[in-house]
């Protein structure tokens, strides 16, 4: 699943290349720096994880994933690769902030490339920019016999065009080559869903700085998609203005107390912002996933699995298994891939997943 097929853009503006080198490195642009991970032979059942590494960027390079000064992302990348030791050009970008739509669909049973054919004829009325202002791609899930005959059951997903390149025009500026533009959801359930039991849906939930993705997988298959525009920037931003420090002391404040309730009096001013914006996020996840299981009775969901910066946050993890009353897990990025010589298991595990988008990326290529 692909916003940007490479067979769809013929008018060399994005996604290059028909051929790939057996290595290509997923990019995962985030508002507060860029992560990379590089992979080889992704399309073999068992991947190797190569190298990874990440840089900070500059405030307002990226704003909620998409790049404003593209000169300056640009640099970082270079950056990136030089620090980084990447040796493929090959890359891999993500979409998955405010300017992409997923919704459920249903369609008369046609071919995948009819159907897609037919997709601006079908949902303009579902869009806030014209058609020729966004990129279309259809995910179908199921079959189902409507009142004129069989139909497919799937996800529309629409992305506006510009902020997919301004992305891809400051990868080309470093020099690298984007072979592949993928839903940052999609990339996630690759990395949570490769070698793992199926014992019923699996939600899985990635708390961004300014997104939030859910999305519901049945044996590897996304079966629900939603984007909640709220992360853990929000946060940030919450303390920053109700008690006038800086960016840097909120985001100490946030790793030292956590969600909870402190009985230091110079803390509880800030224990209660945390409270307050956390538990509105914490209840449109709740709200997202009753909604699910309550449209899909016959789908039994058995875990969360979380992953994102936002959601390191002490207590989040247990406060939404206690909402959803489903047992909360993170991503394991070891099982997904063999680790490379010179990769150390402890010292990946102790990023605590904060790779996961990025090797998704890159395990979604297709070589």
């Amino acid at each position: 699943m692909a916003i940007c097929r490479l067979s769809d853009w013929h008018d060399g503006t994005a996604c290059e290349g028909e051929a790939m080198t057996t290595n290509v490195v997923g990019i995962d642009i985030g508002t507060a720096g860029l992560r990379a991970v590089e992979v080889s032979d992704a399309d073999k059942a068992r991947p190797t994880l190569v190298r990874y590494h990440e840089v900070r960027l500059l405030d307002g390079a990226v704003n909620r994933g998409e790049v404003v000064e593209p000169n300056t992302v640009a640099a970082a990348l270079r950056s990136l690769w030089s620090v980084g030791g990447f040796k493929s050009k090959n890359v891999v970008l993500g979409m998955g902030n405010h300017r992409v739509l997923a919704r459920d669909l249903t369609v008369p049973k046609l071919s995948i490339a009819r159907i897609r054919e037919s997709l601006p004829f079908q949902v303009q009325d579902m869009l806030s920019v014209p058609v020729a202002d966004a990129l279309l791609d259809f995910y179908p899930i199921s079959e189902s016999e409507g009142q004129t005959g069989p139909e497919i059951n799937g996800l529309l997903i629409a992305a506006v065009k510009d902020a997919v390149l301004s992305n891809v025009k400051a990868v080309q500026l470093a020099g690298l080559t984007p072979v592949e533009v993928d839903l940052i959801p999609f990339a996630l359930s690759r990395v949570i869903n490769r070698g793992a039991k199926a014992d019923g849906a699996v939600v899985q939930i990635d708390v961004g700085v300014a997104t939030t993705t859910v999305a519901v997988t049945l044996a590897g298959v996304p079966q629900f998609l939603r984007l909640i525009p709220a992360g853990g920037g929000d946060l940030t931003q919450a303390l920053v203005l109700r008690l006038g420090i800086t960016a840097d002391d909120a985001d100490a404040l946030k790793r030292s107390l956590g969600l909870g309730v402190s009985t230091d009096p110079e803390s509880q001013a800030a224990a209660t912002v945390i409270s307050e914006v956390t538990n509105e996020l914490l209840n449109s996840l709740r709200n997202t996933v009753n909604y699910f299981t309550n449209t899909r009775p016959s789908i039994l969901v058995t875990r969360i699995v979380l992953t994102g910066g936002g959601a390191q946050l002490g207590g989040f993890a247990a406060a939404l298994g206690e909402l959803t009353r489903l047992p909360v897990f993170a991503a394991n990025l070891s099982a997904a891939v063999t680790l490379g010589r010179g990769v150390d298991a402890d010292a990946l595990e102790q990023t605590r997943g904060v790779f996961s988008v990025a090797l998704g990326l890159a395990l979604g290529s297709r070589a």
